[in-house]
């Protein structure tokens, strides 16, 4: 296997455009990319160092996979090299059990069912390249666990070893002259194994008899340290291995081995019996860690897997939510009667939750929109106990251990106060007769040895009930979305995901830690901030916000989307120029004037930054405003746009197009 830590892609698809169609993707999202042209040329470019695979399902129907199947083989235990397959319409392995044979021989793959949109391609793109990258620091800290074990091996094979012979029907032994060096003798001496034996130290004369007996009558290896006594009188240690030779019956004829003094470890180690720096210790610490790393390994990928498939599902679901939430919001303020508007005032009650599980989905797949800021975490949790004090109920004790030395952490102070009060519902419901709940606010350090928290200074936020606690099948499925204890209606399964995806989006990690019957302790690690805290902003209130009447270019590729948000926008009086993609839209910027440009975040061909960048190349103070339901925006802020989460119902979309106005007319 390769040794290089690539990130590239390499794209087999020899039919029509695809190739260069999933390349250009690729490209726009920052993914390096290469385009095989057979699977003998596929499987060499994997073998030159690659992040991740794409193939398509005709490519490798009916071909010779034994070069494949070589390669998959041959990979290192750190490895497990993703592949992205892309199948036919129908292909899919849900409605076509015969795609499982890829499943098996590709291991771990991820299955696209063409047509596809460009976002699920991007985001399982960059699920693949996470976990490769773990791949790659699993194999680094594999590394220096082998170097340190080849080490060990050669320290421990360092000195003079002496050979011997013993024959078992005449009880001869035969002694090499530095075997019999280390009992003391020179090498012309008589050394029987009657001499051999009274030379044993009298208190491990019995034992070293009964495990030369134990090797001849069962075939196992014979390994012993005893001290013996030279004709000097001084007290030596050695160390003894042999294996015995059996015939056929399975009888042991004979036994030849090695001998080693060991009197000078056996000194240090007497000396050194107090320190932990022992060898024996070493090794055991060295294969802890070892299994450690694997077991972390497997954990990270299957959540990765998880989150994979939950983000393109919530995805799919805030594009499907956005029109529905638009029109019934339409709805609402166009209809009279009393009996509709319940109707419909319920629908959008369902809608509401709806939003909430799906922003919880996208929480744990690590893509929700987050407003970072320095926040002031024991302030936050003192604010927010009273709420979590009332959640609870009066039978559980709320404890708060708060100093006021800990750096503020960088964070959305929203979400943080909703995973708070998440991790306090599930204590509350694991102590149904009462008990105590404290949450620990600290500042800590991390060394470099952390294997999934970057050294530096964190703030932990541990929060601990005295409730039933979980046992280790429970604990290790916990963050998992969607899996509960609480039983059928009585939760979502996803208060845990949505913390886990908080802290590990923030540049953290949640640890859990747990047993039947001591509780449970969930603690929060979050960076700590360079900069002073600073007071968050409260959230907008549900009220419409007038504006004046203004022409607005509206460009979405999704056509429910896209007339649901002009509705609503005709609806405020503004008039509304629709574009599906973002080559007509400049075509149309171009032409004629514009007061605001709203557009979708992720679009084929173009992306919504792009086109922000190139209205701006037309004129320079175009206000943008960019929809978006992913996270991704958040790291790019040259276009200096303002953003709208999906899905948005009338008012907060009137709020942001006030917004971008009142911004673009303030003086720079």
């Amino acid at each position: 296997m390769n040794r290089t830590n690539s990130e590239r892609a390499v794209i087999l698809a020899p039919r029509g455009r695809d190739a260069e169609i999933a390349k250009a993707m690729l490209r726009e999202a920052g993914i390096d990319s290469d385009i095989a042209a057979s699977l003998p040329d596929f499987i060499e470019r994997l073998r030159r160092g690659a992040g991740f695979g794409i193939v398509t399902d005709e490519t490798l129907r009916g071909a010779d996979l034994r070069g494949l199947d070589a390669f998959l083989k041959a990979q290192e235990e750190w490895s497990d090299f993703p592949f992205v397959l892309l199948t036919e319409r129908g292909g899919s392995i849900e409605r076509n059990p015969a795609a499982g044979r890829y499943l098996d021989l590709l291991g771990n793959v991820t299955f696209i069912e063409r047509p596809f949109h460009p976002t699920t391609l991007i985001s399982i793109a960059r699920a693949a390249l996470r976990g490769r990258r773990r791949q790659y620091e699993a194999r680094a800290r594999l590394r220096e666990i082998r170097d340190a074990e080849q080490q060990l091996r050669i320290a421990l094979a360092a000195g003079k070893l002496g050979a011997w012979s013993f024959d078992a029907a005449s009880m001869r032994l035969d002694a090499s002259s530095d075997c019999k060096g280390h009992f003391g003798r020179a090498a012309g001496d008589s050394f029987t194994y009657e001499e051999l034996v009274a030379c044993v130290h009298e208190e491990d004369r019995a034992m070293m008899q009964a495990e030369v007996r134990h090797a001849l009558a069962t075939g196992e290896d014979y390994d012993v340290e005893y001290r013996c006594v030279w004709p000097d009188a001084s007290l030596h240690w050695v160390q003894v291995r042999g294996r015995p030779a059996l015939d056929a019956a399975g009888r042991a004829l004979a036994m030849t081995g090695v001998s080693q003094d060991i009197t000078e470890r056996k000194v240090a180690e007497e000396k050194l019996r107090d320190f932990t720096v022992e060898l024996e210790r070493r090794v055991e610490e060295r294969t802890r860690e070892y299994a450690d790393a694997m077991a972390q390994l497997h954990e990270a990928q299957k959540l990765e897997t998880l989150g994979r498939l939950t983000g393109g599902v919530a995805h799919d679901f805030n594009n499907l939510l956005t029109p529905i939430v638009g029109s019934l919001d339409l709805v609402r303020r166009k209809i009279t009667d009393e009996r509709l508007q319940k109707l419909v005032d319920g629908a959008l009650q369902s809608s509401e939750r709806a939003r909430t599980l799906v922003a919880r989905l996208l929480a744990f797949a690590r893509r929700q929109n987050l407003e970072t800021l320095p926040v002031d975490v024991t302030q936050l949790v003192a604010g927010t106990a009273e709420l979590i004090q009332r959640s609870l109920g009066p039978t559980i004790a709320l404890e708060l251990d708060l100093p006021g030395t800990v750096p503020p952490a960088m964070v959305d102070p929203h979400q943080l106060e909703l995973a708070l009060l998440n991790l306090a519902i599930n204590a509350r419901d694991a102590m149904p007769g009462g008990g105590r709940l404290s949450i620990v606010v600290a500042h800590e350090s991390i060394g470099s040895g952390d294997p999934f928290l970057n050294e530096g200074s964190y703030v932990r936020v541990a929060v601990t009930d005295s409730g039933a606690g979980m046992d280790a099948a429970t604990l290790a499925r916990a963050v998992e979305p969607f899996y509960s204890t609480k039983g059928v209606g009585k939760g979502t399964g996803l208060g845990l995901s949505m913390v886990h995806g908080l802290a590990a989006q923030s540049g953290g990690q949640l640890t859990l830690y747990s047993e039947p019957g001591e509780g449970t302790t969930a603690e929060i690690w979050l960076p700590a901030a360079t900069s002073a805290a600073v007071t968050h902003k409260p959230r907008f209130d549900p009220a419409m916000v007038e504006a004046p009447p203004m022409r607005i270019l509206l460009v979405d590729d999704e056509d429910s989307v896209r007339a649901s948000t002009a509705a609503m926008l005709e609806d405020m009086g503004h008039r509304v120029i629709p574009a599906d993609n973002g080559q007509a839209a400049l075509r149309a910027i171009r032409s004629q004037p514009f007061d605001i440009v709203v557009t979708d975040y992720l679009m084929p061909g173009m992306s919504g930054l792009e086109l922000a960048a190139e209205a701006r190349k037309v004129r320079a103070d175009m206000p943008i405003l960019m929809i978006t339901g992913f996270a991704d925006l958040a790291a790019d802020t040259a276009t200096h746009v303002i953003r709208l989460s999906k899905p948005f119902r009338a008012a907060e979309l009137a709020r942001a197009i006030r917004d971008v106005a009142l911004v673009n007319s303030c003086p720079s």
